[in-house]
């Protein structure tokens, strides 16, 4: 905006405050005309324009056009500005990475206007450096001057930052640093082709890396990760290494170039992975470097890596560097850390493409905390979501923002940042919700923290929420017939939900049908030894029992068990899968 007032000869100012980018300007009739013209053309690509509001204030006699600072009482006003999300490197950062005269060259936290961290390092809004954890690094005369000039790509780019008076890298084994800087990073990517496990810093936290084509490798990250059949995310180091180990279409080319780096589900090319990068799948999940510093460990290490989220099962990713020492102690073999404080933890967002476009299946890095509109404004709200894979959602201003993926919550340290998650999002949007949504189970993680925060609540029944959320997305607000097939929810009748078809709108919805009940022979027993489900179906059905891979004696018991009147029946479709 001051480069187009400045090539118009347009006077006043332009500021960031709560409700987004303030613009004022003065000058002849025809030049105000065609700024006001130009506007969407000059923004910067990595930019979203929602809406241009325009008024007539009375002139100032301006002299020059000038970058105002953001208003001091911004922090008391309602904010209405997005918070930007994290984007990855940028093809002019990565030409300078890898220009051996340029003075960030292989400096893995290069960026600009147009990629770099944003949510990750973002305390509060409007975003500004002081109000990032880049605040800890003063700008040596170079940074400030690229910082200070309009005419740079690094003007007003607040993580700016080179190898002199940025954030640097420390390869630590054993809680001892055995290197830094270049030296630390070709010595993580030299272990991670000999076969070892490297916790590196992402952007959001922590992830895992491994080499993707070692079966040793990845079998031993599993163990070490207590992961035993999930499948891992592979990253490439470019498009042509995607194209060797799975099959892209234009659309799935597209979303991974895009400047989120989702992790996009494609189909796998036989051969090429370790088998345990994603046993008994047809799909594989790869992305290209969210990061410059994941994009040199692949051009110095393997081209294809394992890239999983730095954790244990049921706990969210690692943090901070002493988390990361602790928690992980016992799956990694060496750290690969830096001194740039990570603030909002977060996950690699998951994809699919589709002829209708990117279906997200985890929102989070690159694409989290971008709202989304909603038909109607009203009072603050927090929705905090189910049990297994929670996310939580705050609406206001006729928008909602929906949180990162914060996985279950079973362990303590989840139910922490599902804490920490609501105080970040309520903190960058300025906001208190005046009232708290959520399911109807009352042994939920989340409907307990509900019950206990002393807001006004509202109960919704679990697969009525999931209909209205698709009713959301496509625009919708009429009454339909939904088919909302999961695992297990809590009915309004008191029973357990999921295979159920619903007459439903965005207020309520009424049962119509469901599945045929199936019994849970030994309740969780029956989730964690799926045959006895097979019994339980076999049973209902007056078939024999002797297809079913168990002994006899625990066969006979199971159907014993099924002949009285005490196992929970469920009609979640996830029973029959």
């Amino acid at each position: 905006m001051y480069r187009l007032a400045e090539s118009l000869g347009l006077a006043g100012f332009v500021r960031n405050d709560r409700e987004g980018v303030w613009i004022e300007i003065e000058g002849p009739g025809k030049m105000l005309e065609r700024f006001a013209a130009e506007v969407r053309g000059a923004a910067p690509p990595a930019s979203r324009i929602d809406e241009i509001e325009q008024a007539v204030v009375p002139v100032r006699r301006e002299r020059g056009f000038a970058i105002a600072e953001s208003p001091r009482d911004a922090e008391s006003t309602h904010a209405s500005a997005e918070i930007p999300v994290d984007l990855g490197p940028c093809d002019a950062c990565l030409r300078e990475l890898e220009d051996p005269t340029n003075r960030r060259y292989r400096y893995p936290f290069i960026n600009c206007t147009n990629c770099g961290p944003r949510f990750t390092i973002v305390r509060e809004v409007p975003y500004d450096r002081p109000k990032t954890t880049m605040a800890a690094f003063a700008m040596c005369a170079p940074c400030l001057c690229e910082y200070e000039s309009p005419s740079d790509r690094r003007f007003h780019a607040e993580p700016n930052a080179c190898p002199a008076c940025g954030p640097r890298l420390q390869l630590v084994i054993d809680r001892r640093v055995m290197l830094e800087g270049d030296d630390a990073l070709r010595a993580a990517a030299s272990a991670i082709a000999d076969g070892r496990i490297v916790a590196v810093k992402g952007a959001g936290g922590f992830v895992l890396a491994v080499d993707a084509c070692s079966e040793r490798a990845v079998v031993r990250l599993r163990e070490h990760k207590r992961r035993p059949h999930k499948a891992f995310a592979v990253m490439v180091g470019s498009l042509a290494h995607a194209e060797i180990v799975a099959e892209l279409d234009d659309r799935a080319r597209e979303v991974l170039q895009s400047p989120g780096r989702p992790i996009v589900l494609v189909p796998a090319c036989r051969g090429h992975l370790a088998a345990a990068v994603a046993p008994g799948l047809t799909d594989v999940g790869i992305f290209l470097p969210a990061t410059p510093l994941q994009h040199l460990l692949l051009a110095d290490g393997p081209s294809v890596q394992v890239m999983t989220s730095g954790n244990l099962v049921d706990e969210p990713i690692a943090r901070t560097n002493e988390e990361a020492f602790t928690r992980l102690i016992d799956v990694a073999d060496m750290f690969l850390v830096h001194d740039r404080e990570v603030h909002a933890r977060t996950d690699d967002s998951v994809v699919r493409s589709s002829r209708r476009g990117m279906i997200p299946m985890r929102r989070a890095r690159g694409l989290v905390p971008n709202a989304i509109a909603l038909p109607s404004a009203g009072p603050p709200v927090l929705a905090v979501g189910a049990h297994e894979r929670n996310t939580v959602c705050l609406a206001h201003g006729g928008k909602a923002v929906v949180s990162q993926h914060i996985g279950d919550l079973d362990h303590p340290d989840s139910e922490a940042f599902f804490r920490e998650t609501i105080a970040h999002l309520e903190q960058l949007a300025g906001v208190r919700a005046e009232v708290v949504v959520h399911d109807l189970h009352p042994d939920y993680q989340s409907t307990r923290w509900a019950m206990a925060c002393g807001l006004r609540r509202i109960a919704v029944q679990h697969h009525h929420a999931h209909v209205a959320s698709c009713l959301a997305e496509h625009g919708r607000s009429d009454r339909v017939i939904a088919v909302a097939f999961d695992g297990t929810g809590l009915g309004d009748d008191g029973t357990l939900w999921g295979g159920e078809i619903l007459c439903a709108d965005l207020t309520s919805s009424q049962r119509l049908g469901h599945l045929r009940p199936i019994a849970l022979a030994g309740g969780e027993a029956a989730i964690r030894a799926p045959w006895r489900l097979a019994a339980a179906a076999l049973v209902d059905a007056r078939e024999p029992l002797d297809v079913v891979p168990a002994d006899a004696a625990d066969r006979e018991r199971v159907r014993a068990l099924l002949a009285t009147n005490l196992p929970t029946r469920v009609t979640g479709c996830g029973r029959w899968f």
